[in-house]
């Protein structure tokens, strides 16, 4: 395994892990929740953007 599929992998769990957060945040009846939940989409997305990226960076290193 290399280095960068590596790296996509704990990307791809992190943003997993994410996904699971907020999902679990808006299932919370509290206001405060709302708030946790957005934030945990947020992170989702920067996550998921971070995914892709490193995984066009390791493609275009194997080819």
């Amino acid at each position: 395994m290399s280095f960068f599929t590596a790296v996509v992998l704990v990307a791809m769990l992190a943003t997993f892990i994410a996904l699971l957060s907020g999902i679990s945040s808006m299932v919370a009846d509290r206001q405060v929740a709302h708030a946790d939940s957005v934030h945990w989409m947020l992170r989702r997305v920067e996550f998921q953007a971070a995914a892709i990226l490193l995984l066009l960076i390791a493609v275009y290193l194997a080819a």
